[in-house]
């Protein structure tokens, strides 16, 4: 009874406070991109990511919620098919986006003597075509989906288990070796791309800690550039997918490895699925201030416009 409670309101916090935090992302930062005549490709980036996330917490937060207070079978086979291939693809444009995010940061705060400086996006729209590419590539990487994703009402003796509101079918060995390297060579490729731009960005912030130690002792006024403070927040945010993600794997493992299906076990693994969802929007609004920063602005010019309209 305990144990089914806490199911209940961990899913549901999760859920709400998740999607939330996105929207609250995602609406600030749509509001900056188009109150600025810069169009910064990072906050387009960092919309894209949002959304990717509130659609990740909707297929996956969402029915692992109304499972948990008692709902079962609200879904037919094809809603079965759409919400488990939508959370699927969802995820793998996330690692995307994420990896995307990591190389565009890397790439503006790079030196302008550098090389990667050329690299650099000289427009936002530029990074459109990078989104369409990374939904056509996880909606094909995921196409089996289709086919090994059925409802629980079905005949269970022929399904094995997987979701608590879905089933996978068993499939061929020529399918799963086709599909598993794809999945693996994806990860490896954006994860690994995502790792050297964070290595070059740390490297970065060093010298210019360096840099800042010096002009100290000479008692020299400086200010962090904006964009170091974005590459720092980047990083947290890297680091808090690096945490999600391998956690995951791990416990995905432990599952597989396992003879039975430990309870709590599969709701922290559930959770760790959820987690990069739940916590990049609190990274970006604690360590950017992004929240107050947006609020005050807007609340300055309403101030404002109302001053001019009594007189």
């Amino acid at each position: 009874m305990v144990l089914k409670f806490t199911k209940q309101i961990v899913f549901l916090f999760m859920t709400v406070f998740g999607t939330l935090g996105n929207i609250s992302v995602s609406v600030n930062y749509m509001i900056s991109w188009w109150g600025s005549t810069e169009k910064k490709p990072i906050h387009l980036i960092l919309i894209h990511l949002a959304f990717t996330n509130i659609i990740i917490l909707f297929a996956k937060g969402l029915p692992n919620t109304m499972v948990a207070f008692g709902l079962r079978n609200f879904l037919d086979d094809i809603g079965c098919k759409i919400l488990i291939y939508l959370e699927r693809v969802s995820r793998g444009v996330s690692i995307c986006t994420s990896s995307l995010l990591t190389v565009v940061q890397a790439i503006i705060i790079s030196p302008r003597a550098s090389g990667w400086r050329r690299l650099r996006p000289q427009s936002a729209w530029h990074i459109l075509p990078f989104f369409s590419f990374f939904w056509i590539l996880n909606a094909l990487i995921s196409v089996n989906l289709i086919h090994s994703i059925t409802s629980i009402n079905l005949n269970i003796s022929q399904l094995k288990n997987g979701y608590s509101y879905c089933h996978f079918m068993l499939e061929s060995q020529k399918t799963k070796w086709i599909i598993l390297p794809l999945m693996v060579l994806r990860d490896a490729v954006f994860q690994g791309a995502m790792g050297g731009a964070s290595g070059y960005m740390v490297l970065l912030l060093h010298k210019h800690h360096q840099h800042v130690l010096y002009l100290q002792n000479s008692k020299l006024l400086y200010r962090t550039p904006p964009e170091l403070r974005a590459a720092q927040s980047v990083l947290l945010l890297m680091l808090c997918f690096v945490f999600f993600y391998w956690t995951d794997c791990a416990f995905s493992l432990l599952l597989s490895l396992s003879l039975g299906n430990n309870s709590e076990t599969i709701i922290v693994r559930e959770f760790l699925v959820l987690g990069y969802a739940i916590f990049s929007p609190l990274v970006l609004i604690h360590r950017d201030g992004l929240l107050a920063e947006c609020w005050h602005a807007h609340w300055k010019k309403l101030r404002n416009c109302l001053s001019h309209l009594s007189v």
